[in-house]
Order: structure tokens, then C-alpha cells, then sequence
């Protein structure tokens, strides 16, 4: 193993650690933006409210060697922490194998596309879980975030970032433009249809988020479309079984039709939908 190898197998290494580590501040965003909590200070036990020191919150380590309960209460530790910092790890791995899947891509523009990406990684896990658990979508993970993405889009055209997905920042404006704008109208019809459940304002500033970072064409169409599917199974599997109207919330459909574009769009797409192969990178 050359010396350029071995240094992309190394920075592969600080991808997955990093992952986890980010995966632990997205717990945190989980347990406060929804209570419209400061992120500050630091994390304590949820039953007692001892801080947590830092020998306590090493991803997933912590959680093990703790025997999943509180070091001072014993309260238990829900599984959901270990499990959102190994999405973490597991989502920072594979961008890095998407983004820079050769030795020879390992510079700051591809670089930078990592952390632009996995921030907008974060957005859509913890809206996704927000929304699961308390049908709420913070604005942070938003709205707010909305002007970040079309800067982070305009970064990714400054270091001349051109591999997928790539959208620009005019695509971006056009995205967030599209996908707030038209979801919005969608909701309000729907809410003039089947009432005020059908769909959520918060659902509606995710997807101007997403918009800002896949871009207008193909991004946010192909993300609807198949987040649509998505949670039409969803609801439909729900009526079933609960023998009545059900609303699942939207935004894990939409971050797994975000991600899945993210990761391997331009393998999926093109295939299904060929008319739409000039619309990308390669």
C-alpha cells in the first residue's frame, strides 16, 4: 500500500469516528430543539440531571461499559443513543465512500462536500426522529438551516466541487424555491381535503432545505416522487392496521428519499427515469 492509500485509509478511519462523534451531538439535538432547549450545556442524565463527564460519552463505548444505565442514578440509558451515533458513523462512511471513493480525490474540495453533506445528514435525522417522536420538525433542522445550505452549495462552487450531486447555488435557490413553494401548495390543498393532519408546515420547510441542498431538477422532484411512495405505503400499511385514516409523519420518508438520492442518485435514477440522464454529472 502506497503512501496515498494509506492516507485515504486513515482519513476513512477519522470519517467513521467523526460520524460517530457528530452522531452524538445529533442526540442532543434530538432531546432539545424539540423542547426549544439551548444546546448548552453540557449533557446530563435525563432522570437526575447529573452532567455527563466526557469519560461517560464516547460513542457507543460509554453506553456499554455504563451496562446501559446512568453512573449515578442507574436509571436506564435508552438504546436510541447508541443506535443514532452508529447511524452517524455508518452515514459518514458511506459519504466518504461515495465523495471520495479513490485515493486520488483525497484534497479540500471533496473534503469540504463530506462535511457539507454530513451536516445536511444531521438535518434530516434529526427532524427524522423529532418528527417520529414528537410530530414536530424543528426549525434549526429547517427553515434556519435554509440560508446555511445555499451558502454551503456556493462553498461547494468556490473549491469547484463538481462531482455528484453538485447542484450549484443557483440550483439551490431554485430548489428551495420549488420544493417550499409547491409542497406548500400541496399542503394547503391537502388540508382543504382531508383536514389539518394531512401535512405539516414543518414538512413543508424541510423540504425547501433539501431543495437548497439537491438543487430543483432533478434534486427535489425525484426526492417527492419517491418520498411520496413512501409514505403512501406508509399509510396505507397504517390504515390497515389500525382500521382508520392514519398520517405518518413525512420527514423519514423524505430523508430516506434524500439520502438514497445523495448516495447513489445518479446510479438509480437515470435507469428508472432515463429522460432525465442529461440532467447528470458524467
Amino acid at each position: 500500500m502506497n503512501e496515498a492509500s494509506t492516507l485515504h485509509t486513515l482519513f476513512e478511519g477519522f470519517a467513521i469516528l467523526l460520524g460517530l462523534t457528530l452522531g452524538s451531538f445529533w442526540n442532543v439535538c434530538i432531546a432539545r430543539l424539540p423542547e426549544r432547549r439551548s444546546l448548552w450545556p453540557r449533557s446530563g442524565c435525563p432522570t437526575c440531571g447529573q452532567a455527563i463527564g466526557w469519560y461517560d460519552n464516547i460513542p457507543v463505548v460509554s453506553w456499554v461499559l455504563l451496562g446501559r444505565s446512568c453512573r449515578v442514578c442507574s436509571a436506564p440509558i435508552s438504546p436510541s443513543y447508541p443506535l443514532i451515533e452508529l447511524m452517524g458513523g455508518l452515514i459518514g462512511w458511506l459519504l466518504y465512500r461515495r465523495i471520495l471513493p479513490s485515493p486520488e480525490l483525497l484534497d479540500g474540495a471533496h473534503l469540504t462536500a463530506w462535511w457539507v453533506y454530513m451536516a445536511f445528514a444531521g438535518c434530516l435525522i434529526v427532524a427524522t426522529y423529532s418528527d417520529i417522536r414528537h410530530r414536530i420538525i424543528p426549525d434549526e433542522t429547517s427553515l434556519y438551516a435554509i440560508p446555511f445550505a445555499l451558502v454551503a452549495t456556493g462553498l461547494l462552487d468556490v473549491v469547484d466541487y463538481q462531482a455528484w450531486p453538485a447542484p450549484g447555488w443557483r440550483q439551490g435557490v431554485w430548489g428551495a424555491a420549488l420544493g417550499g413553494g409547491f409542497l406548500g401548495a400541496v399542503g394547503l390543498a391537502a388540508r382543504y381535503v382531508y383536514g389539518p393532519d394531512a401535512l405539516g408546515m414543518g414538512d413543508i420547510k424541510l423540504v425547501g432545505m433539501i431543495g437548497a441542498v439537491l438543487g430543483a431538477l432533478p434534486g427535489i422532484l425525484i426526492v417527492l416522487l419517491v418520498a411520496s411512495l413512501i409514505g403512501a405505503v406508509g399509510g396505507l400499511m397504517g390504515t390497515l392496521l389500525y382500521r382508520r385514516r392514519v398520517y405518518p409523519p413525512f420527514a423519514p420518508a423524505l430523508a430516506l428519499a434524500s439520502l438514497a438520492y445523495l448516495l447513489l442518485g445518479d446510479l438509480w435514477v437515470p435507469r428508472l427515469l432515463p429522460g432525465l440522464s442529461h440532467y447528470f454529472i458524467g
